[in-house]
């Protein structure tokens, strides 16, 4: 589904954060990223959908090539990769339910969106996602009004609305307490096996890592140092992955 082949991404100021990443995602895979603050995470799962431009390397998911996509191809394959930011990028002052609709922005027109005109499905597929996600209450609410497990729960079925092959989750629970991290993992955790959706999460807790993930991935210094299943690392081990602070 997803192959990574010798990916590199160095920044101006002379940090490279990624260095000959190769890897591959299966469909219906849950993968959790895990690594220590700098490892290169985030910049992994934004160079997927080129919210963040490699250096070198190339990127495919389903053997069509996004790194040198076009702007009109990227803009068809992020269609097929819903993304989940740590925090939750909803438009504040725009209603959940506007801001569930933008996970259709690259389906309709740009003046048709600055309008808010979208087909009357995508109004009908909002609400049901809303409901789905247990906030369909929440529709007419403003974003900043909600708590941060309800934004996220927005962020999600925003991300739902593209109808994804991919979620990549960018530390989707850092912010939230237990309790509420639980229910946003038990939410993704439901779209990978009922909707057979894949997911790259990147986390910081290896509980969650060890408890939601049917593979992980560890980045060091921007190279992928280990690659398996949990249960074939020790607790001790699983714990040089993440930062203790």
């Amino acid at each position: 589904m997803l192959r990574i082949e010798q990916l590199c991404k160095s920044y101006q100021e002379g940090n490279q954060a990624l260095r000959d990443v190769s890897l591959k995602v299966e469909a219906g895979e849950f993968v959790v990223v895990l690594g220590k603050s700098g490892s290169g995470k985030s910049t992994l799962l934004r160079c997927i959908n080129r919210l963040v431009e490699p250096t070198s390397g190339r990127i495919f998911l389903n053997d069509e090539e996004i790194t040198g996509a076009s702007n009109r191809q990227l803009r068809q394959l992020r269609k097929k990769i819903g993304m989940v930011f740590q925090q939750y990028n909803l438009v504040s002052r725009c209603s959940v339910r506007t801001n569930v609709l933008t996970g259709k922005l690259a389906s309709v027109s740009t003046p048709a969106s600055l309008f808010n005109f979208f087909p009357r499905d995508d109004f009908e597929k909002a609400r049901h996602v809303l409901n789905r996600l247990g906030i369909a209450d929440k529709e007419e609410e403003r974003a900043d009004k909600l708590s941060g497990g309800q934004q996220q729960r927005v962020g999600l079925a925003r991300a739902l609305m593209q109808e994804p092959q991919l979620i990549l989750a960018d530390e989707p629970v850092s912010s939230l307490d237990p309790l509420t991290s639980k229910q946003i993992m038990n939410l993704l955790k439901e779209f990978n096996q009922k909707d057979g959706v894949a997911v790259i999460c990147n986390l910081h807790l290896p509980s969650l890592a060890r408890e939601y993930g049917s593979r992980i991935i560890a980045l060091n210094e921007g190279r992928v140092v280990y690659d398996g299943p949990a249960t074939d690392l020790s607790e001790t081990e699983l714990h040089t992955f993440y930062d203790s602070q």
